[in-house]
């Protein structure tokens, strides 16, 4: 069965989940009556500061597709627990598909409350189930924002999508790193072709405004940056075809990307600071792809038995970033501890185990 005949059949599947208690898990963190949404003026969600080291660690999960009371669930949560005991991240980002089924609020408040209990920072870049459910997907965004340690912006820029965000890391001369989040939507046609969604042109003018202001603030150097969002662009599939893409992971299907190419690949070459695209969406790969001097990364399934996974066990990868250092480390942290694909990655590197000079 392939990967689209699997979530046709198991959506509705999971629409409905077998009893399941979860210990210290309810209603939580929801907005006060009558509290202001605030919105930063500048457009940051978060401000991120190394530690006293100089360094700071964000773990990523992806693709849980967790279902409240049902046990196919379980390990989901596990990992999640699991990771951040091991890894105790500085920040969490979760690329999406966070939810497979009704209740999708209860259902998201779950799989999210080992960071509450942990008291970490986390934002969530929205994937295209997060609104197949009973919640549209300004009411999951509603909902996510509301649990405690989120950190995502109100909805306000009047462009598409619920998640896009900017979060940055600064040390003792100021931001030196910067993280975009893109909502990447869920299912889109344009002029007659149909196919997953992808980051609309406004979100790409969204970016470009903002690298604009970074770049100018650091003397005109445009500032290290990373992007996030769930859906891979068709770059992945163009840089897997290439023979001279350099790539360590695997490989167990191919990217499910967009079938319209909406230009944000190309944006973040023009502006010169993105170094890299980490994505979730496909469950069977979780590779790190060089390519014309740039990152195409996937993270690692975090999900469970609520839908297709042939790539286990499950994990979730791991990003580590140094003050005044352009290049940043990542790994894969499996369900029961083993680490994969230890990697520290930097501009002009000539291939994935070279050493900076």
């Amino acid at each position: 069965m392939d990967r689209r005949d699997f979530l046709k059949n198991s959506a509705s599947a999971a629409l409905t989940g077998a009893a399941m208690t979860i210990p210290g898990i309810g209603a939580i963190g929801a907005q006060k009556p009558g509290e202001e949404e605030k919105i930063p003026s500048d457009g940051i969600a978060h401000r991120l500061k190394y530690n006293k080291n100089g360094k700071i660690k964000i773990v990523q999960f992806t693709d849980t597709h967790y279902v409240s009371g049902d046990p196919d669930s379980e390990r989901a949560l596990k990992t999640v627990m699991q990771t951040l005991d091991a890894e105790m991240p500085d920040f969490v980002i979760h690329t999406g598909d966070i939810v497979f089924g009704k209740p999708a609020g209860q259902s998201a408040k779950e799989i999210l409350q080992p960071l509450v209990d942990r008291r970490i920072p986390f934002a969530v870049a929205m994937g295209n189930h997060d609104s197949d459910f009973d919640l549209s997907r300004t009411e999951m965004f509603k909902v996510l924002r509301s649990i405690p340690g989120n950190v995502n912006t109100v909805d306000d820029d009047g462009i598409s999508g619920c998640s896009n965000d900017i979060i940055t890391i600064s040390g003792s001369k100021g931001v030196d790193r910067i993280l975009y989040l893109f909502d990447s939507g869920n299912r889109a046609e344009v002029g007659g072709v149909s196919g997953w969604g992808y980051v609309h042109q406004d979100q790409v003018a969204w970016y470009k405004n903002h690298s604009r202001e970074f770049t100018k603030a650091n003397g005109g150097k445009p500032v290290p940056s990373v992007a996030f969002f769930h859906i891979p662009v068709p770059e992945y599939n163009e840089a897997l075809r290439d023979p001279s893409k350099v790539l360590m992971g695997n490989i167990g299907e191919e990217p499910c990307s967009p079938s319209v190419n909406s230009g944000l690949y190309l944006a973040m070459r023009e502006m010169g600071d993105v170094q890299a695209i980490v994505t979730g969406h496909d469950h069977n790969d979780d590779f790190v792809m060089k390519w014309r001097d740039f990152f195409f990364i996937y993270g690692r399934f975090s999900g469970c038995d609520t839908v297709y996974n042939d790539l286990k066990p499950n994990g979730a990868r791991v990003f580590e970033f140094k003050e005044g250092d352009d290049g940043f480390r990542t790994w894969v942290r499996l369900y029961g501890g083993k680490i994969e694909q230890d990697l520290y990655l930097y501009p002009g590197m000539k291939n994935l185990t070279s050493p900076r000079e």
